[in-house]
């Protein structure tokens, strides 16, 4: 197993993203703005579900790597650093995941339709 890290690789998108575009699939997705790496984000995460369902460990383990870059990537756009998804996962493993789920569900503020429930 490789020692590498999603800070490492954080990292790593934060360098790429103050290179040029002419060198930097980072800087060019981020140029383009939060909408278009959220949809990048989307794109891949459609596929890791496909993979999931129909394809091999490899091809799984692939697209889950691409869906990990694209939401680092979406993070950074929106100025969110690793660390503090981080720290909201290490809140909510203070409870169980069924409580922590009610608990979202009775406190929801993002105005965002709960998915579950269309």
């Amino acid at each position: 197993m490789a020692d590498f890290t999603l800070h490492d690789l954080e990292k790593r998108l934060r360098e790429r993203a103050k290179a040029s575009a002419d060198v930097s699939y980072t800087r060019k997705l981020l140029d383009r703005g939060v909408a278009h790496c959220a949809k990048k984000f989307g794109e891949e995460a459609i596929e890791t579900v496909l993979a999931a369902i129909g394809e091999d460990r490899k091809r799984l383990t692939a697209e889950a790597a691409d869906v990990i870059y694209h939401l680092l990537v979406l993070l950074h756009a929106r100025g969110i650093a690793l660390a503090e998804v981080e720290a909201v996962l290490a809140e909510r493993s203070k409870q169980s995941g069924l409580q922590e789920k009610a608990s979202r569900k009775r406190d929801r503020k993002s105005g965002l339709p709960d998915l579950r429930e269309i």
